[in-house]
């Protein structure tokens, strides 16, 4: 699986810098670059891969879509480390983009980042029918604004010492990282010209992969090692996060994971073997360290 995941994030970096070296020379591809390369692991990317193999779609396209994922997911993190929002010093083991180059050209830099995800997958290389392409762009839109990762993040900063209901955690994390993923597991189906009912199921295990990864994400801050996650961790307690792992205490949070995981399998149960890939990444989130 390692092998497999480092192979997508080996890929996705390689396009990544091949379309940067082609953009006109600017000040901000510099900090641009530190925040998107090449650090992570670009599950998000992996998720898209998995669910391109279950309908047989170009492996190359699905790259590009990738990498267009990640640009979001970079702005978003770039953004989610400024001291107006989570105020964190250190991003995938260096210096977060603010500290690095200042709050300012971190806010351009996310900013341009965003913009670049819009422009790679309007591109004439990438190879698919236009009208496909203004469903992915509208699609990854809504899965980046109010309606996606910046409402969740908003949601986030707003329940900040506030007691929650599950519901509303899982509604808020859904928005700040399942859509995201949500858009991963969409963008296959659209490329494959599945039905409405196909595209419905998997709005559903896209949000509930996110929902598993933030949740993944949240139990490697209550029990995980700084150095090893690249990150500080135990901020979330500290800050007053309003966390399933806050609400349910890390036993039953364990619990929760493992029938997520359980409900998702059984969504993918009629893809058979097509969906094994899926499967092992999802079981790769959960187990993850960092």
């Amino acid at each position: 699986m390692i092998k497999e995941i480092n192979k997508v994030a080996k890929d996705t970096n390689f396009f990544l810098n091949s379309y940067l070296k082609k953009q006109t020379t600017s000040e901000l591809l510099y900090p641009m670059k530190y925040s998107l390369l090449p650090g992570g692991k670009k599950i998000r990317s992996k998720i898209l891969i998995d669910v391109g193999r279950i309908f047989n779609l170009n492996y190359k396209n699905l790259i590009k879509i990738g990498a267009a994922i990640e640009c979001i997911h970079a702005y978003s993190l770039v953004h989610d480390d400024l001291p107006c929002m989570d105020n964190d010093d250190i991003r995938r083991g260096k210096l977060s983009t603010h500290k690095k180059f200042g709050e300012a050209t971190a806010v351009l830099a996310g900013n341009s980042l965003l913009t670049l995800a819009y422009e790679i997958l309007s591109d004439k290389n990438l190879l698919i029918k236009d009208d496909k392409k203004l469903k992915l762009i509208k699609l990854i839109s809504k899965s980046s604004g109010h309606s996606g990762i910046a409402g969740g993040q908003y949601l986030d900063l707003k329940y900040e010492k506030k007691k929650k209901s599950l519901n509303r955690i899982i509604h808020m994390q859904i928005k700040k990282t399942g859509k995201l993923f949500s858009f991963s597991c969409l963008a296959p189906v659209i490329l494959a010209n599945k039905n409405n009912k196909i595209f419905n199921k998997f709005i559903k295990i896209g949000n509930e992969i996110g929902l598993l990864f933030q949740i993944s994400d949240d139990l490697i801050d209550f029990k995980g090692n700084s150095k090893q996650a690249g990150k500080k961790t135990n901020k979330d307690k500290k800050k007053g996060k309003a966390t399933i792992i806050n609400l349910l205490g890390h036993k039953n949070t364990i619990k929760y994971v493992n029938n997520l995981k359980i409900k998702i399998f059984n969504k993918l149960e009629p893809y058979g073997k097509k969906s094994d890939s899926l499967k092992k990444t999802i079981s790769f989130i959960i187990n993850r360290k960092k």
